[in-house]
């Protein structure tokens, strides 16, 4: 007899996923975003996406029991996120999967959002090489691991970002150069007509791990508020050179991550690897080097429900302890373990 069917939940920012894992493999997943409700902001309003996902949550929970042609009694374990995100989405999904765990009789366990982006590929590719170098670049992290056993071990970190991550300056530069929200897909379509090599943007922190794109956003910025003439602001150029910079970037230190500590497998998930330049870079760059690429299919890239779920069938089957009862969230935690299971404070306590 296999493991036991984990239902996934994610509701950390805009997007309500549901997931279902067994053994390894996605059996159903289903996902409701909030995105067009928050385009006319140009961003994320927390209070819009909380509203969202309650809302969602039992339709997208069904979604995906549906597609698995499963029922709520076959599921044996519940996996939620509880950090880091925005603390009132956090909250609904949480309140959900605990609901769900004591209803059905099944341990619930609590997951780190980014842990899950790194579990998305096993569902594509199988177990993840031990050890691997992970690649996270999304709206809010970048962030560069060395990874070995996801479920019992903690997750090394090489390099994080220090300021603006490559999907938030993506956002913040398409709303200068007048593109629509979210800026990751509008600049990966409008770089499609731009030459790359038009704008020499900087390559930022070229000797560390660590990511800045704080600068590259302020010189895009720049350059385009130069561009006032009767000609205009020629944002395919424009376009193409920020991603091109972006993903020279993100390549160039993952890559050599791999070479320095001896790793023949770099895996690249979070939003901004859908992004097309930093594909075929990365492709490109592993080819040279002769390193193993790994990258999820697109619907497994950006948030879901079906992460979260790889993540807590991986804690299943390494005989991990289920969350406590009063397990709750942490907006801004650090990731250290795939597994995380915050309490509430007494407040009164001395």
């Amino acid at each position: 007899m296999g493991s036991p069917i984990v239902l996934g939940i994610e509701s950390s920012c805009d997007e309500t996923g549901a997931g279902l894992v067994q053994d390894g493999r996605l059996l159903g997943h289903a996902v409701a975003s909030s995105m067009d409700e928050h385009a006319r902001y140009g961003g994320v309003v927390p209070e819009i996406a909380s509203r969202a996902h309650l809302h969602a949550l039992r339709p997208v929970v069904r979604k995906a029991l549906d597609e698995a042609g499963l029922g709520l009694s076959d599921i044996g374990a519940v996996a939620v996120t509880t950090g880091p995100g925005l603390s009132g989405a956090l909250q609904v999904g949480l309140a959900g999967a605990k609901g769900l765990a004591y209803a059905l009789g099944v341990p619930l366990y609590g997951v780190h959002h980014l842990a899950g982006h790194v579990a998305a590929d096993t569902l594509e590719h199988g177990p993840l090489p031990d050890p691997c170098v992970v690649l996270i670049v999304s709206g809010g992290h970048t962030s560069l691991l060395l990874v070995r056993d996801l479920a019992r071990e903690p997750i090394a970190h090489l390099g994080d970002t220090l300021d603006d991550a490559a999907g938030e300056c993506f956002d913040k530069v398409a709303r200068v150069f007048g593109l629509p929200y979210p800026g990751g897909p509008a600049v990966d379509r409008a770089a499609r007509d731009g030459n790359p090599r038009a704008v020499p943007f900087p390559r930022p922190l070229p000797g560390s791990y660590d990511f800045s794109f704080s600068g590259l956003k302020t010189a895009a910025a720049r350059w385009a508020e130069s561009h006032t003439g009767p000609a205009g602001l020629p944002v395919p150029d424009g376009a193409a050179s920020l991603q091109e910079a972006v993903a020279d970037v993100l390549t160039r230190k993952a890559v050599a991550a791999c070479t320095e500590h001896g790793v023949g497998t770099l895996i690249v998930v979070g939003g901004v690897a859908a992004n097309s330049r930093v594909r075929s870079l990365a492709e490109e760059r592993c080819r040279a080097a002769g390193i193993s690429l790994r990258v999820p299919p697109l619907r497994l890239c950006t948030d879901n429900g079906a992460m979260i779920a790889a993540v807590g069938d991986l804690l299943v089957r390494a005989g991990a302890e289920p969350a406590p009862l009063d397990v709750s969230i942490d907006p801004s935690a650090p990731l250290e373990y795939a597994a995380l299971h915050p309490v509430v404070r007494n407040a009164d306590a001395a």
